[in-house]
């Protein structure tokens, strides 16, 4: 695929460094050029540089908007028209002090990308886990590989992300439609506020699947 990334932090560098291992060509776009530029050189594999709006348009098929949540809204207001038929991959949480979801009583963070480049297919994917995690070759644990939610409301769309998910050596997860994209957000905000403001595992939270549905439905 042809993948426009716009942003040049941890994420952007994280998940493009695994797609362009994977052969898919990646442009790096950001405000900064000497950021991209360095971003492209450190990912490799052919990937360029480029300002958001080239990236934007030399994604075909997927932009990744690696953007501080209310960042993302404003570039793909400004970016509407490049992002017209295009995946627009949001990995961004909505959290702010004290772990308080910023999105509370409003749209998702996923939904205001949507409202700001209606044209595009807005999936939601990738933003439960540290960057770190995504940098890990591949992210398995206990011999099980690392499963991924993603919201969406178009089959294409969440298909190319599943193949995207998929290189990094993680599981996809059907998640529901976009309007489901504020449940991955707040459990982010959860799993967040417990490990980093507790200390806690937040995998403990949860009981085995043959649990789920109570102990007379194993």
């Amino acid at each position: 695929m042809r993948i426009g990334v716009l942003g040049t932090g941890n994420m952007a560098d994280a998940l493009a460094t695994h797609w362009v291992r994977a052969g898919h060509q990646v442009t790096i776009g950001g405000r900064n050029a000497h950021k991209a530029e360095r971003l492209a050189t450190r990912v490799g594999g052919g990937a360029k540089a480029a300002g958001l709006r080239a990236a934007a348009e030399t994604g075909q098929e997927v932009v990744l908007a690696a953007l501080p949540f209310g960042a993302g809204a404003e570039v793909a207001r400004e970016l509407h028209a490049a992002l017209e038929g295009k995946v627009l991959l949001d990995c961004s949480n909505p959290v702010g002090p004290g772990f308080r979801l910023l999105t509370e009583g409003g749209p998702s963070a996923a939904q205001q990308l949507a409202a700001a480049a209606p044209g595009a297919h807005v999936v939601k994917a990738f933003n439960l886990c540290h960057e770190d995690v995504w940098r890990m070759r591949p992210p398995v644990f206990d011999g099980r590989p690392l499963a991924v939610p993603i919201c969406g409301d178009d089959e294409t769309a969440l298909a190319r992300v599943r193949e995207l998910v998929q290189d990094l050596g993680c599981e996809p997860v059907a998640g529901g439609g976009l309007e489901r994209a504020g449940l991955l957000e707040a459990t982010a905000a959860l799993f967040i506020a417990l490990w980093v403001g507790e200390g806690a595992d937040a995998q403990s939270i949860a009981p085995p699947l043959a649990y789920a549905a109570g102990p007379s439905h194993q």
